[in-house]
């Protein structure tokens, strides 16, 4: 069973999404669900699509190979094989996917996160590896990564492990640290962390959000950027693109806010051109034709102002956007001025 959370944006837009799916997602699905918002909102990492795999037999699922005491183990490659033939295209098909794909997972998941990586690393571009419990089996998977991991992928992998107050977990990663820095160099970008002051129960939330942040570190447009013109804006996105393999538009929320900067500081022709940009780029989007309305307003245009106010309206009306009300004040106003 899965459970599938859309980004807020997904209704009004058009991009593709990046998709996180989640091991363990009952317990991980409504922190996760938060992380993503508030790094998305705040432009640290791309709105994501949730999937959250609810296992019902976590120890057979994750585990790679059978032990003498436990022979109902050794479901990994199974699990795997469900995930990448089945579950994956099933989302490629149903919804609008970049073919940028995480996976997070905890203790036992978290093994399993290592374990796609070492035997189908084409499936999965980020991981995020939390307190995993690479003991078992006799550290099986930390031999196995001596000679799985890659010298060269397809692609650059992003992979951010994390650890607890939990001694008897820090030799046997430090170890797996070890190989992924020697044998894969950096086809991998590689980071571990040592969260002292964490638990083995408190450490997800923590990982789950500095592991998106590393994933996509260089993400947030830098202000001296935005302090330029839209070209310039467009091009940092346009790197991003180029980083992460799959098109990267610059948002909504960053051109709007692009246009009021010019129209605070009194260019209202450039916030004019910016905000008839932004609804050539997001017609489906409400907020943009009141944005171009207000433009109009300052500028002295009340016939195009109440037309755009209008779109606003009867758009935020169509598919229920939250600031409708706003969109009918600033229409209202407009309503028996002269053009």
């Amino acid at each position: 069973m899965i459970s599938v959370y859309l980004p807020g944006d997904y209704i009004t837009g058009a991009n593709n999404y990046v998709v996180l799916y989640l091991l363990d997602g009952r317990a991980h699905f409504t922190h996760a669900i938060a992380a993503t918002g508030f790094l998305s909102t705040r432009q640290l990492a791309p709105p994501m699509i949730l999937v959250s795999i609810h296992n019902v037999d976590r120890n057979r699922d994750f585990s790679p190979v059978r032990t003498d005491n436990s022979p109902n183990n050794g479901g990994a490659n199974k699990f795997l094989k469900f995930v990448a033939d089945e579950l994956i295209p099933h989302m490629n098909a149903q919804y609008r996917t970049s073919g940028f794909n995480i996976l997070m997972g905890h203790s036992f998941g978290g093994e399993f996160v290592s374990y796609a990586l070492l035997n189908k690393p084409e499936v999965f571009d980020g991981y995020i590896a939390i307190s995993p419990y690479m003991q078992y089996a006799d550290n099986y998977l930390v031999e196995a990564s001596k000679s799985m991991l890659r010298s060269r992928y397809d692609h650059t992998k992003y992979f951010y492990m994390t650890v607890g107050n939990e001694p008897e977990y820090f030799p046997v990663l430090a170890e797996f640290a070890s190989n992924v820095k020697e044998k894969s160099n950096d086809a991998i970008a590689f980071r571990y962390v040592k969260m002292e002051d964490e638990n083995h129960a408190s450490i997800p939330y923590l990982s789950l959000f500095n592991g998106l942040r590393f994933i996509f570190s260089d993400w947030q447009l830098p202000q001296e950027v935005f302090s330029k013109d839209l070209a310039e804006i467009d091009a940092h996105y346009k790197m991003l693109t180029s980083k992460y393999g799959f098109e990267i538009k610059t948002p909504e929320n960053v051109i709007n806010l692009l246009g009021y900067r010019y129209l605070q500081n009194s260019d209202i022709e450039t916030a004019i051109k910016v905000f008839r940009e932004n609804v050539k780029r997001y017609p489906g989007s409400a907020n943009v034709y009141d944005s171009l309305g207000e433009a109009y307003e300052n500028n002295n245009q009340p016939k195009l102002a109440k037309e755009n106010y209008q779109k606003a309206y009867d758009h935020g009306t169509l598919i229920l956007d939250p600031n409708t009300a706003i969109y009918k004040r600033n229409l209202d106003r407009m309503k028996g001025r002269q053009p």
